[in-house]
């Protein structure tokens, strides 16, 4: 059985070896991509774009102007102890319980 020294020792030329035949493999792709960068007259924009951020903007669509600012409603229930406030929409805060008329505001 080969000892730890020898085993490390295989594994330190394996990795040598590693890196020289994938340099020579990838010399051999960085020509075969100029070439065909050349043979077609792209540029390295052309074949990666700079990425922008946000969501793509879908073929032929124009871009919509921003919205309004919608207004906040008007609160409906108060919790009289802390003075929070809800206007009846989304989901009930937990000091609502389940009796809303006690928390109701009178409107004037």
């Amino acid at each position: 059985m080969a000892t730890y020294k020898q085993l490390m020792a295989e594994k330190e030329a394996l990795e040598a070896q590693l890196a020289e035949v994938r340099a020579t493999e990838i010399a051999g792709v960085i020509e075969k991509i100029q070439g065909l960068m050349a043979e077609y007259e792209l540029t390295a924009d052309d074949i990666a774009p700079k990425r922008r951020r946000g969501r793509p903007v879908a073929a032929g669509k124009v871009a919509k102007p921003a919205a309004k600012a919608k207004s906040a409603l008007p609160a409906k229930y108060m919790d009289p102890k802390t003075g929070a406030t809800w206007s009846g929409r989304g989901r009930a805060p937990a000091w609502l319980g389940k009796n809303r008329t006690k928390f109701l505001i009178a409107e004037a």
